[in-house]
């Protein structure tokens, strides 16, 4: 169950990194996604699930600190770097952090082949990364800053892994701790993106964008929420290195959707992300 929800997790997460990829500004698309999950999740927040325990309230602050931070800095990397290139190098150091923070709070450890099967899953991450690299031509000038925000940006996808996958243990009913999670997750986000609206010249159509949050909502219940319930029933560790398979599924859709060309050396370094996923799975 473990296995499957994190895969689910790293196929629905390309679908969301795809949606936030369109013609909208990513902070709008950002907001607008928060909007529409936070507002859909508050229902089941406040009436339907068990309220929280007295001692989820300082770990949902937590929580949302590092949530606002990953997001701040994962919007900075894609306003500077073109996402081919930063997408991977984030979803490349996550797991990595992932697995220490793991080993520390969780007190996991990763056998010899999981390790090995972890090195050749990041030789395909950051060989994609820099494929990429030489072949996209795109904010060339802010190049040096967007790697390190996307470095950053990987370092809170790792931290707030752990911190989610702490608070989803912590609390008797898993649905209590993700209602709540999006419910609060929601808050911020959408007010930067109407602050940045407004600003603009030229502000796009809020019903498209809109529309774009919806579907973008319903597609973060399933990843987000996916990945936490795997993260409870099984290993952070291994459930963070299966869901960063995800630029696989992301080359897949921009083959078969968006009609991007994918070439041999792209599915050779796709195919060592699927082999070290199946070795990190093997091996545990």
């Amino acid at each position: 169950m473990a296995l499957a929800l994190a895969l689910m997790a790293a196929f629905l997460h390309a679908v969301f990194g795809a949606l936030q990829k369109g013609r909208h500004d990513p902070w709008l698309s950002r907001g607008a996604i928060d909007f529409c999950y936070g507002a859909m999740a508050m229902p089941f927040a406040l009436f339907v699930v068990p309220w929280p325990e007295p001692h989820m309230w300082p770990i949902f602050a937590l929580m949302w600190l590092v949530h606002v931070i990953y997001k701040l800095l994962q919007g900075q990397a894609y306003m500077m770097g073109a996402y081919t290139v930063v997408y991977p190098v984030v979803r490349g150091t996550a797991p990595l952090f992932a697995i220490f923070g793991a080993m520390l709070i969780f007190g996991e450890r990763f056998t010899i082949v999981q390790w090995l099967g972890l090195a050749v899953l990041l030789a395909g991450i950051f060989g994609l990364a820099v494929y990429n690299l030489v072949h996209v031509h795109l904010e060339r000038e802010t190049l040096v800053p967007a790697l390190l925000f996307a470095l950053a940006t990987g370092l809170f996808v790792a931290l707030y892994t752990t911190v989610d996958a702490y608070g989803i243990r912590a609390t008797a009913d898993p649905f209590t701790f993700l209602a709540w999670f999006f419910f609060i997750d929601g808050l911020v986000f959408p007010v930067v993106a109407w602050r940045r609206w407004h600003r603009m010249d030229n502000p796009p159509a809020p019903g498209p964008l809109m529309l774009r949050g919806f579907f973008g909502g319903l597609i973060a219940f399933g990843s987000f929420g996916a990945v936490m319930l795997a993260t409870r029933l099984d290993k952070v560790g291994e459930a963070a290195v299966l869901r960063e398979t995800s630029p696989v599924f992301a080359a897949f859709i921009g083959w078969l959707v968006l009609r991007e060309t994918v070439g041999p050396r792209r599915i050779a370094l796709m195919a060592l992300i699927a082999l070290g996923a199946v070795i990190v799975e093997a091996g545990g």
